[in-house]
């Protein structure tokens, strides 16, 4: 699996800018891997930060350090000092505040990041989570639907590793299955799914949370049993108040999708969700199929953060 960027991103630039600084700063970067790191950007066209971690005069850790203090800065910069104790205080009560009920599901052996996080692939979610630290900003910046064109390209296993990563950081996060035709996600977690999203858009009652063994930033939301009207239910308006509801306890909301070349339900996600993440499986997905989706996203004002190939 490797991470391609599909749509450059504007504020790619400053960000990467101030984040050359905080590593020189940081980690006192010499002259000499300075100049190997220019020589990298110039020779493979990539920015300072990806050029640190290629020539490894900075770890990944070190760089999501680097993302993290840059973030706290402009937070303290934006607010007065009691504005910033009051932000904390509340964030105090925010994590006293138990995030779901009942047993702690276990993650499956499909689920590699957790069983296995030495394993090449764990390698490349945590790169993939780098990159989407970097380009999340903006509207709704950590409300992320990953869409792809066929079943069986890994988009569910993605969804999950992406929100286990997040969570592993410390990050409050929100796995959501918004697969309402063919989901999966309760059976890699191991989860019973009679109560789930579709019940939350639908009955307006309490909504069930599945917490997930070893990671207390982490919940799960399955999709319940299956509605008639699936595509209707994703489009109404009840998708936005949950999704802004949940924003409130949670840092980042990964929603897993339907296949695009057979439901429209991803697209009516995406238009919630503000931010796409577009995945193909290496030989399998044809290009066409790619470039819908990227059309048909257009019409959603959604972003599309970058692109997935999926070679595992």
């Amino acid at each position: 699996m490797s991470s391609e960027p599909i749509d450059p991103i504007s504020e790619e630039q400053e960000l990467d800018e101030q984040l050359s600084r905080t590593l020189v700063l940081l980690y006192r970067l010499s002259n000499e891997a300075i100049e190997g790191i220019n020589g990298l950007m110039r020779s493979l066209r990539i920015r300072f930060a990806e050029a640190a971690l290629k020539s490894g005069a900075v770890t990944q850790p070190q760089l999501e350090e680097a993302l993290e203090w840059i973030q706290q800065r402009a937070l303290i910069q934006s607010r007065g000092v009691i504005e910033e104790v009051l932000r904390r205080t509340a964030r105090k009560r925010e994590r006293e505040v138990v995030l779901w009920e009942g047993e702690q599901l276990e993650p499956t052996r499909e689920i590699i990041l957790v069983h296995d996080p030495d394993h090449p692939r764990s390698e490349t979610v945590r790169s993939l989570r780098t990159q989407l630290l970097l380009r999340c900003k903006g509207r709704g910046a950590g409300m992320i639907a990953l869409l792809s064109p066929c079943s069986r390209e890994g988009r569910s296993q993605l969804a999950a590793e992406l929100a286990i990563s997040f969570a592993q950081l410390g990050r409050r996060t929100l796995l959501i299955d918004a697969d309402l035709r063919r989901p999966s996600l309760h059976r890699l977690f191991g989860a019973n799914n009679d109560t789930g999203l579709a019940q939350a858009l639908t009955s307006g009652g309490p909504h069930h949370f599945h917490g997930v063994q070893g990671l207390p930033e982490m919940a799960l939301m399955t999709s319940g049993e299956l509605p008639a009207n699936p595509l209707e239910l994703l489009s109404g308006g009840a998708l936005e108040r949950v999704m802004r509801e949940w924003r409130r306890k949670f840092e980042f909301l990964i929603l897993d999708t339907p296949p695009t070349t057979l439901f429209s339900d991803g697209l009516a996600v995406a238009a919630v969700a503000g931010n796409v993440l577009v995945l193909a499986r290496a030989a399998v997905t044809k290009f066409g199929e790619l470039t819908e989706i990227c059309r048909h996203l257009g019409s959603t004002n959604s972003r599309i953060l970058g692109g997935v190939i999926n070679r595992f």
